[in-house]
């Protein structure tokens, strides 16, 4: 039987300075804004949802709730509609012509791979690294992304809020599921999450995650992506192989720690 003192304590696994530390080997990937370019679409697939509940395109309503979608991008839909609409009946109603809507855009070809997002996981892929793709939709909604983009078979898992329990972002759950489900790290801090909004910077502060980057291709700015943990910012997710790379560099015994550029 294995006893306390025949385990390495986590001290000794991320501060010792004569052992390498284990490899950043679970990214965790948001994908639309992040790893998709979906042009808008959650704003127009919520009008669509909002007009079946009554709220005139234009009107102060909806003003004021598509203020509150693109303040929650990231948050899983159907916790933005339960805030909304208020009672369960018309949240799930909301969420059901949401994801309709969207998928109808999807089936339309509005969406693309953001530049150089496949390459990267790929390469992230290559390096031996387990990647993740999460979203805040429905399961038939994100497969349905999968399927557009002929990204079915890219990745070894992908999850949406349900299969981690329901809840979505800002709970750091998914990432956790990636971690439980993957067993590519055995320590949480040496997993990546990437991101394009404030709730998936969230998430991956609340998991434990060791690199929680954002991207600038999405819903939120520099600014609210570094308030709410961002470890680094990155122009795209093009650029985060070569940031998990740079970190491992530094982790080594000997080296000098770099400043980001």
């Amino acid at each position: 039987m294995t006893s306390p003192t025949d385990l390495t304590s986590p001290t000794d696994v991320t501060t010792a300075t004569d052992t390498p530390r284990a490899p950043y080997n679970l990214v965790v990937l948001d994908m639309a804004g992040t790893t998709v370019a979906d042009g808008g679409l959650v704003e127009q697939a919520f009008s669509a949802a909002a007009q079946r509940l009554g709220v005139r395109t234009g009107s102060d309503e909806h003003t004021r709730q598509l203020a509150y979608v693109r303040a929650t991008m990231g948050e899983s839909k159907i916790s933005v509609f339960r805030h909304l609409f208020g009672d369960e009946g018309r949240a799930q109603y909301a969420n059901t012509a949401f994801e309709e809507a969207y998928g109808e855009l999807v089936d339309g070809g509005r969406i693309a791979p953001l530049p150089g997002a496949r390459a990267a996981v790929e390469r992230l892929a290559a390096e031996g690294r387990t990647v993740v793709l999460t979203t805040g939709f429905a399961r038939a909604t994100q497969d349905a992304i999968l399927a557009a983009l002929g990204w079915q078979d890219l990745v070894p898992l992908t999850l949406c809020p349900a299969d981690a329990g329901g809840r979505g972002r800002p709970f750091p759950d998914m990432v956790l599921a990636a971690f439980l489900r993957t067993g590519a790290v055995a320590d949480v801090r040496r997993t990546v999450v990437a991101g394009d909004t404030s709730y998936d910077m969230l998430s991956g502060v609340r998991s434990g995650a060791g690199i929680v980057a954002g991207v600038l291709t999405g819903a939120h700015d520099q600014d609210q992506l570094t308030r709410h943990g961002a470890t680094h910012v990155l122009g795209s997710v093009a650029e985060l192989p070569d940031l998990i790379a740079r970190a491992e560099a530094d982790e080594r015994p000997g080296s000098v720690a770099r400043a980001e550029a």
